[in-house]
């Protein structure tokens, strides 16, 4: 079977496995050894490129800092799409093989701050062209919404009419809104817009799902709080009474599915395994920001339970304030972290599944060896 072939049976495949429609598990057993299957994934992407005034020309953010800190990211996306991350991309795509199913992308897919919707959807669409084109073609492409993605000028309503219609397309299923779940065999993918959380729906999606052999949360943001500045940026991560009922309330239903969390958002190689609420949590947080050359090799800065929240010690808010102390937030989840490690290395990915073991390959830059491996069960 050549390469085309085999692309093209592989998104006709996945096609068919929509949310209300997964295969029964002796088709999919059938013709494949141990049920196994892999995705290819990208973290934050930020595409953008250069000159700035290709998606900028109309940015026009009045607060002053702001204006700076955000003019400067494009200069950074500028440079590293010059050159670097079109490798990260061409890496990633060698990856690819018979087992591969999809394509993967955890948010930020674009930089945004366009200042005009119709600039902001030309964006969307470019990246995903140009993604879908280097992957072949063929391979379903899925993304689920980060804070970059609807950021700008009508930004949001834009990303919220296109999106759901391109994974409709993707996934050969309909998708209403930027919360959703499809099947990959017998695997349950739940996708979460952690911008504007519908809890109800994820509720609703949880229950549909609960008979799933493995349950992957797909969401741009953590789950479990991360060690930064701005570190209740995390799904329900506000301390308001509310937010603190539905996080706690997410944290049991995840943890009595023991899912792992697919995440990306902190521009990170993180992996994060948390026991409690009855269950296990596993976390892993990629990203595909290649930003400075150092990037590219795979080193750990943080490990153990014991250095959980001291990386955001020594960290300022983007508008130079010091940080709020968030002990007890840390507090409440460091017994439970049986591992956890972080690296600022930025690559490609690959989810490997099967009915015994579930893990990811990492590929810091575009390196031609996996330079880490991380057993999720």
């Amino acid at each position: 079977m050549d390469r085309r072939t085999f692309l093209s049976l592989s998104a006709a495949s996945l096609a068919g496995w929509g949310l209300n429609g997964m295969l029964p598990a002796q088709a999919w057993g059938r013709g494949r050894r141990n049920d196994a299957y892999n995705i290819i994934i990208l973290g934050d992407t930020h595409y953008d490129t250069e000159p700035a005034d290709v998606y900028h020309s109309h940015y026009n953010e009045p607060t002053e800092w702001l204006n700076r800190v955000q003019r400067a990211e494009f200069a950074r996306n500028g440079e590293m799409w010059r050159e670097r991350c079109p490798r990260l991309v061409k890496r990633a795509a060698c990856l690819v093989d018979e087992n591969t199913r999809q394509v993967l992308q955890m948010g930020d897919l674009i930089q945004g701050d366009c200042g005009s919707g119709e600039v902001h959807r030309k964006m969307l669409s470019d990246v995903m062209d140009s993604f879908k084109a280097s992957f072949g073609g063929a391979l379903p492409l899925v993304t689920v919404v980060g804070n970059h993605d609807i950021r700008g000028t009508d930004a949001k309503a834009v990303y919220h009419d296109f999106m759901p219609k391109r994974m409709s397309e993707e996934l050969g299923q309909p998708v209403a809104k930027t919360t959703f779940a499809y099947w990959i065999g017998p695997d349950a993918y739940i996708v979460i817009d952690f911008n504007h959380p519908d809890d109800e729906e994820v509720d609703k999606l949880l229950q549909e799902t609960r008979k799933a052999r493995h349950t992957f949360i797909v969401i741009h943001g953590p789950v479990l709080p991360y060690d930064a500045a701005s570190c209740r940026w995390f799904f329900h991560g506000s301390a308001k009474p509310a937010h603190t009922q539905a996080r706690l309330h997410f944290r049991r239903e995840f943890a009595a599915r023991n899912a792992i969390v697919l995440c990306g958002h902190v521009h990170r190689t993180e992996l994060a395994d948390w026991w409690g609420d009855g269950g296990r949590i596993t976390q892993m947080t990629m990203n595909s920001v290649w930003s400075q050359p150092e990037k590219g090799q795979y080193k750990i800065i943080s490990e153990g339970a014991d250095s959980y929240g001291t990386l955001r010690k020594d960290t300022t808010y983007g508008d130079g304030r010091p940080v709020d102390d968030e002990t007890p937030l840390f507090d409440e989840y460091r017994p439970g972290l049986r591992r956890y490690n972080v690296s600022p290395a930025a690559g490609c990915y690959k989810l490997s599944v099967d009915r015994r073991h579930v893990t990811i390959d990492f590929y810091a830059g575009d390196s031609t060896f996996c330079s880490q491996r991380f057993e999720l069960r």
